[in-house]
């Protein structure tokens, strides 16, 4: 799945494309693409057609585009887009042909390039919902800021991540505490901060939370730098462009190769129906508590 480098790729690309651009028509494809709309697929296209896309934001790994009028006045409403597990936002020439799993088409006065979702698994969806002018829409609010926030909280972060009473790992996952950060980043920061994912959140000290966040910003940012991390066609931004950070990752998906820092064999263990890599050596497991 996307995760916060990926998603703002496609949102920088969004904002240099199609940003400012008054909605012609709108076709919707495959019911799925609209599914959170609760209207309607009918509802949905009369909502966006003759609007403007103003912007576009993100929060943690959603996305959302504040809308106009045509003659600019605020409508309070969003075009609110998920990526789901293989969703992919295209800026196409109009003549270009259709993808195999085109979701919903959008085109725009200016005769330019239109906006496509496309999406082979259907688990990504768009919906025109409320939003106070820029600001986020309800439905996204419960989404933490993400690190590379200027305005994330690191004590309110530290404090809250040691009232969880969990694993770090479950807690970097989880989009209330901390935006943004998935499997894949959740276990490149872990072995940068020299931890392994089972450590308990209560146990950690101020020092190693920080630290962990710096290598949260740290991988992030470089991922962000590469083009985020594509490991098959279906990560890409608004031009079709595959990202590279898969290049440059430690642990994940390396499983028995060695270390970078130490040479030691990767560990690939089960975690929650996914896999969680991890140093041995560097990210020593907990011990387990006696009974």
């Amino acid at each position: 799945m996307p995760e916060l480098p990926e998603v703002e790729v496609v949102r920088r690309g969004l904002e240099q494309w199609v940003a400012g651009r008054t909605v012609a028509t709108v076709e919707v494809h495959h019911p799925r693409a609209v599914r959170r709309h609760l209207e309607g697929a009918d509802h949905f296209v009369r909502e966006l057609t003759g609007r403007t896309l103003v912007a576009a934001r993100r929060r943690g790994k959603y996305l959302w585009l504040p809308l106009a009028e045509s003659d600019g006045t605020p409508s309070d409403r969003a075009l609110v887009a998920h990526l789901g597990m293989s969703g992919q936002l295209l800026v196409e020439k109009r003549s270009a042909p259709d993808e195999t799993h085109l979701r919903a088409r959008v085109t725009f006065t200016d005769g330019g390039r239109e906006l496509r979702f496309v999406d082979q698994r259907t688990f990504g969806g768009l919906a025109v919902e409320d939003s106070a002018g820029e600001e986020i829409p309800p439905r996204l609010a419960h989404i933490a800021i993400d690190p590379l926030d200027d305005a994330f909280d690191v004590d309110a972060f530290a404090a809250a991540l040691r009232r969880r009473r969990t694993e770090v790992k479950r807690a970097l996952l989880d989009q209330t505490l901390i935006g943004g950060v998935g499997n894949i980043y959740a276990d490149e920061s872990l072995w940068r901060a020299r931890l392994h994912g089972a450590r308990p959140t209560d146990k950690l000290t101020r020092a190693q939370v920080v630290e962990l966040l710096d290598g949260v910003r740290d991988v992030l940012g470089e991922s962000l730098a590469q083009g985020g991390t594509s490991f098959d066609s279906l990560y890409v931004d608004v031009n079709g462009q595959s990202g590279y950070f898969s290049r440059h990752l430690a642990v994940y998906g390396q499983g028995d190769r060695p270390c970078p820092r130490c040479g030691t064999p990767i560990r690939r263990e089960s975690f929650m129906n996914r896999s969680s890599y991890s140093c041995p050596t560097c990210q020593p497991r907990p011990r387990a508590k006696r009974r």
